[in-house]
């Protein structure tokens, strides 16, 4: 599939409803980008669109960002400081294979809400919420792109 119909097949009302049912789960902050054209170092892109969109500044620094670059073919996963160290790089890397196997399916949609969903059940581990506190939302609940 060409990137532009990558992007198009998108349902982002879909991943953005993930986020949220994510989000309730846990304190933590998941985003998925998008990247738009080549992307020469995905891990790099991803880092520099991690800061790009704030996600340092969570003040349990617990985010975690799916990073897709249709163009370059590739998948990487990122969490902040608190988040990678709970959780690890083969964790992320287990979601990048679980959104994979979807993708290899055609399943576009479908391979990031799963990936969200792996986050998510992680997150809520390590980051549970706490009975009588509310969470405060700290990072839009959006499909970003660039």
């Amino acid at each position: 599939m060409k990137p532009d119909a990558f992007v198009a097949s998108l349902d982002d009302e879909r991943i953005v409803a993930a986020i949220r049912a994510a989000e309730a789960l846990s304190r933590g902050e998941i985003r998925v980008h998008v990247a738009e054209g080549e992307v020469a170092d995905p891990r790099a892109e991803a880092a520099f669109v991690f800061e790009r969109l704030g996600m340092a500044d969570t003040a349990e620094r617990n985010g975690v960002l799916l990073f897709v670059a249709p163009e370059s073919q590739s998948i990487t996963v990122i969490g902040d400081r608190e988040a990678h160290a709970r959780c690890g790089e083969a964790f992320w890397a287990a979601v990048v294979e679980r959104i994979r196997e979807e993708f290899r399916a055609g399943r576009f949609t479908e391979g990031l809400v799963a990936g969200v969903r792996a986050v998510a059940e992680e997150l809520s581990r390590h980051f549970p919420r706490r009975p009588g506190e509310t969470d405060r939302n700290e990072l839009p609940d959006s499909v970003s792109r660039g």
